[in-house]
C-alpha cells in the first residue's frame, strides 16, 4: 500500500506500519455502534439529527453509549455537533467532509456482510 512520507514523496508502507494502520482505524472506528452511528446521520444527512432521534432510531443503544460514541466521533473529526437555539437547549450531530471518507469502507463492510450471511445460508 502507498502512502506519502514528511517529504511529500509517495512510498510504499512497511507490514508494521500497515498494521499500525488497522489498529489505528479500529481503535477510531471499531465496536458495536459507531459505523451504525456514521451510517444512520448519512443517511439522514438532510434532516436534523438530534440526540433523541439518534437514539431512537439506532435500535438498542443507551444514552450513555451514544454519548461516548458521539463525543469520540466528533474528537476524531468525522462528526460535528451544533447546539441548536431552542428552549430547552437541543443539539445536532452530522457526519463531517473528512467522515464522508469513512463511506466506502462502510459500503464494502455492508456488503461483505450481506455476502457472508448470504453464504451461511446457503451451507
Amino acid at each position: 500500500m502507498a502512502t506519502i512520507n514528511n517529504n511529500g514523496k509517495i512510498q510504499e508502507a512497511t507490514c508494521e506500519q500497515e498494521l499500525a494502520a488497522i489498529i489505528d482505524s479500529l481503535e477510531i472506528l471499531g465496536g458495536k455502534w459507531k459505523l451504525r452511528i456514521m451510517r444512520h446521520l448519512n443517511n439522514h444527512a438532510s434532516e436534523t439529527n438530534t440526540f433523541k432521534k439518534i437514539q431512537r432510531e439506532v435500535e438498542g443503544i443507551s444514552s450513555k453509549m451514544l454519548a461516548k460514541e458521539l463525543r469520540d466521533l466528533e474528537i476524531n473529526l468525522l462528526v460535528t455537533r451544533t447546539v441548536l437555539d431552542t428552549r430547552p437547549v437541543s443539539v445536532s450531530y452530522s457526519i463531517t467532509e473528512y467522515g464522508l471518507s469513512v463511506l466506502p469502507v462502510n459500503e464494502v463492510l455492508v456488503q461483505w456482510g450481506l455476502n457472508h450471511r448470504q453464504r451461511l445460508r446457503l451451507s
